[in-house]
């Protein structure tokens, strides 16, 4: 993942907007399929991976805020 410079509220609403189109293109798909599918296990399994996929982005940004 490359590292984004945010100096102000437009560059992180861009960033916010970029990595929630990536996570709903990617667990959000898997996600759907699952329940087209109608496979218990995948929709358990996809619904955990599109939670994770959130908490790691808000980690992320948290993370970027710290001051070393």
């Amino acid at each position: 993942m490359d590292t984004v410079e945010i100096n102000g509220r437009s560059d992180f609403a861009l960033w916010a907007i970029q990595r929630a189109q990536e996570i709903v293109m990617n667990e959000g798909a898997a996600l759907a399929l699952a329940a087209r599918d109608m496979n218990e296990d995948a929709l358990q399994d996809n619904g955990a991976a599109l939670g994770k996929a959130i908490a790691d982005a808000m980690l992320e940004v948290f993370d970027g805020l710290m001051t070393e």
